[in-house]
């Protein structure tokens, strides 16, 4: 028999036993979606994170009380915040040549309010910086005028969404709302942006930050974004800010970390579980080549004497063999394909519906579901192939095993 007499000889032998057949194909194929779908989700969190990052610039450097001595991490844990204040802002902006505009932040909730229409926002206090750090626009009206950093005034920037729930058709320039009790005049809209680096600004508002700050009735500011010159070495200037806010609160107390940093550490984080949902994922494909190897040990069993007449004609033993694992390998490289095609229009249909994350299977995924699939069906069609390549020729034609 030659190469292609078997191959012919295996695609008859599962064109035959089409339920059988689907069946096993079944189980490879919800692997292999499992695979490519999960891998793409990790795969797009990990970019929409990164592009978040990204669309603040590299040239950023964020300040915020507390000391997380675990450098490259992120300060979310770790040392008891102190205060870091507009005089901090102030005095890096002046003392550092470097530094291109230092723009105090301060966060916090409050009512926002008009008439009977009334909601709690995020308050945003910050300076006329502000929009520049985040590559803001404008939808209509202007944005925070400079003033003094201690003053600060009655004014208020609506985002999008609450402007739209407040106002309606209405223009919001120049009418009054209330902000955390306090009345204030609107100035400005800022055009949609939706969610950017975990904060939605169309759902904010945002106010002088000594306003700001009043609202929250604190001192402390949430964080200070710092923009750093082009072409200035980032890691020196991140020293020399660290070192001036020692200097003026008597002990490091505070966090300086660049764009760089977060996002190599976030993206590792990513691709780290990525990788573990894959792993659990790939289990599927296991369990999936068990199946394909009990239905093929079932095929032996039902074709004993197919097996024996093919002996009797003069087939090897190796020929048998391979006639049994060609089907095992059939099998799983076919699941592979038809999940790898399902998955990626899972994976399409889902970008769709949430472009904001931009989901696609990486091109590892993809090789180690082609890779996974072939290997699955020859490791676990071995045994069926090898227990029909012993059958005794007589005994199979008789119906024995």
């Amino acid at each position: 028999m030659t190469g292609s007499d078997l191959m012919r000889f295996a695609v008859n032998a599962l064109a035959q036993h089409r339920r059988r057949t689907l069946l096993s194909l079944l189980g490879v194929v919800v692997g292999v979606v499992a695979v490519v779908s999960l891998t793409a989700l990790g795969e797009g969190a990990r970019r929409f994170v990164t592009d978040q990052f990204a669309s603040l610039g590299s040239d950023v450097l964020m300040a915020m009380p507390g000391r997380n001595e675990t450098t490259g991490g992120l300060p979310f844990a770790g040392g008891v915040p102190n205060d870091l204040t507009l005089e901090d802002a102030r005095s890096i902006e002046r003392q550092i040549p470097d530094i291109q505009r230092s723009v105090p932040i301060s966060a916090s909730t409050a009512d926002v309010s008009r008439k009977q229409r009334s909601r709690q926002a995020l308050v945003v206090g910050s300076t006329p910086g502000f929009r520049r750090v985040r590559d803001l626009q404008m939808l209509s009206g202007s944005f925070l005028p400079i003033v003094d950093l201690e003053r600060g005034a009655p004014i208020v920037v609506l985002g999008q969404k609450i402007a739209r729930e407040l106002f309606e058709e209405t223009e919001p320039v120049g009418q009054p709302v209330r902000v955390g009790g306090s009345r204030m005049r609107v100035i400005g809209v800022l055009a949609g942006r939706g969610v950017q680096m975990g904060l939605n600004l169309d759902d904010s508002v945002v106010v002088p930050v000594a306003t700001g700050l009043r609202l929250a009735n604190r001192a402390s500011l949430t964080r200070l974004l710092l923009e750093v010159r082009p072409g200035a070495d980032m890691e020196a200037v991140k020293e020399q800010v660290i070192d001036l806010l020692d200097d003026r609160h008597g002990e490091k107390d505070v966090t300086v970390i660049t764009q760089e940093a977060v996002m190599s550490s976030l993206s590792s984080i990513l691709q780290v579980l990525t990788l573990v949902v894959a792993g659990i994922a790939a289990i599927s494909l296991t369990v999936a080549g068990i199946g394909i190897m009990n239905v093929m040990l079932v095929s032996v069993s039902e074709r004993t004497s197919e097996v024996g007449l093919l002996k009797a004609l003069g087939a090897t033993r190796r020929q048998i063999l391979l006639i049994f694992l060609l089907e095992a390998v059939l099998l799983s490289l076919a699941g592979g394909v038809v999940g790898l095609a399902t998955g990626w229009l899972a994976v399409e249909v889902g970008t769709a519906i949430y472009p904001s994350v931009p989901a696609t299977p990486p091109m590892w995924a993809v090789w180690a579901v082609i890779g996974v699939s072939f290997g699955t069906g020859t490791l676990f069609g071995v045994l069926p192939a090898w227990r029909a390549a012993r059958l005794d020729p007589v005994a199979a034609l008789q119906g024995g095993h």
